[in-house]
């Protein structure tokens, strides 16, 4: 599975990216916003691109409606939504506009995964979502992770965090042991699958999966 994002990309340059990855056998693609490149405090819709995930989605559907197309969701809702109903709003519409399945953003309380699940599904939302998962490898990593996508670390898993935040080995071993609990019990609960956010590093995931 590719992602593909809107970020510094026309549509017929989008268009010309997915017709490779199709010609050399991707079959499923993440459309995805994309997060500002770092010199920009907000993120800017290239000329003749896209401003939302859900148009992209519109787009790829229309374009490449033999491939499986995913976008992503938000347990704790967009940084840039003003509320969690208009963020579940967009959700929905990337789903009304094609896309197949849904992956979260990186949570690490289950119950935020479940009752966004709930809430997903009284809105009409009826596709596989999938619990994205990361395995804490760096203290200084997640904070900045988190305060940037608007997820929550809990107040205990912090604590243990910022206690060893300069002995790197004990924070990944806290960070695997975290994220081995939390995926037994989405397995348990009968989650459609995991999604890791291994990020080059991939040791944690390899343990998480080893582990399980």
């Amino acid at each position: 599975m590719a992602h593909q994002t809107c970020v510094a990309a026309s549509r017929d340059e989008i268009r010309e990216h997915v017709q490779t990855l199709k010609d050399r056998g991707i079959t499923h693609i993440l459309a995805l916003r994309g997060d500002p490149p770092k010199d920009e405090a907000e993120f800017v819709p290239p000329a003749d691109g896209f401003r939302y995930g859900s148009d992209l989605v519109a787009f790829l559907h229309e374009h490449f409606g033999d491939l499986t197309i995913g976008a992503a969701c938000y347990p704790e809702v967009h940084p840039e939504s003003p509320t969690a109903d208009e963020d579940l709003r967009y959700a929905k519409l990337k789903v009304e506009h094609g896309a197949q399945f849904l992956i979260t953003q990186l949570f690490f309380d289950n119950d935020c995964y479940w009752r966004y699940v709930d809430r997903a599904r009284a809105a009409g939302i009826e596709v596989p979502i999938v619990p994205g998962i990361m395995p804490i490898t760096n203290y200084a990593q997640i904070q900045r992770f988190t305060q940037m996508c608007g997820a929550t670390i809990p107040k205990d898993l912090g604590a243990r965090l910022e206690r060893f935040a300069d002995d790197p080995a004990i924070v990944m071993a806290n960070g695997i042991e975290q994220a081995v609990r939390q995926c037994r019990q989405l397995l348990e609960g009968g989650v459609p699958g995991i999604h890791f956010y291994t990020l080059n590093k991939s040791h944690a995931t390899r343990s998480v999966l080893a582990a399980l």
